[in-house]
């Protein structure tokens, strides 16, 4: 299953697209290898992958056009390439502040829509997006430094979506960014 992909993003030339902290090639692998440091199941870490073929509200360079959608769930399956698109597809601004929230809405920045997403789906948008921040964060001293305060509250209003593998790494690479009073305070009121 892996193969294929990484035959798709080389012929994408994702080991040639510059991304924070490298290559976007190098980025996606990392992603994919912390998802499977948390156990997180295939499907997940295919998509941890292949998050960015569509591109993203935070990265719009596309490798693959939504006509070929089928292409990459041949790839990787169609559970993953799902999850891919469900990732690519949110609109940033409109969905973050309320993915916690079980009638929470989503807005689909390709097709406009807005729809409530299951519990499984903001469940794996939420690890999927904290793998993608916090390589990021671990990369990039500068990004770090700049955004991780802001991560770490986003991540903390997402605590009951995320993994405690997930959270664990949040809480370690981000505590120096964001005071450990701060942290403590965050730790006691998010929800396990």
């Amino acid at each position: 299953m892996t193969t294929m992909a990484l035959q798709m993003l080389e012929a994408a030339d994702a080991a040639h697209i510059q991304h924070p902290g490298g290559t976007l090639m190098a980025h996606l692998k990392r992603v994919k290898a912390l998802l499977d440091s948390w156990g997180a199941r295939p499907a997940l870490a295919a998509a941890g992958l292949c998050h960015a073929f569509y591109g993203t509200d935070g990265f719009p360079t596309a490798l693959l056009d939504l006509e070929n959608r089928a292409d990459l769930a041949k790839a990787i399956g169609t559970d993953a390439e799902a999850i891919a698109y469900f990732y690519a597809s949110c609109d940033r601004k409109a969905s973050y502040h309320s993915l916690a929230d079980e009638d929470g809405l989503f807005a689909d920045r390709f097709t406009g829509t807005q729809f409530i997403p299951g519990l499984q789906q903001r469940r794996d948008f939420a690890e999927l997006t904290a793998a993608n921040e916090l390589d990021l964060a671990a990369v990039s001293p500068d990004i770090r430094a700049r955004y991780g305060s802001a991560l770490l509250d986003l991540l903390t209003r997402w605590r009951p979506l995320l993994s405690d593998p997930a959270w664990a790494h949040c809480r370690n690479l981000l505590s120096s960014t964001h005071g450990i009073s701060q942290l403590r305070t965050a730790e006691v009121t998010a929800e396990p």
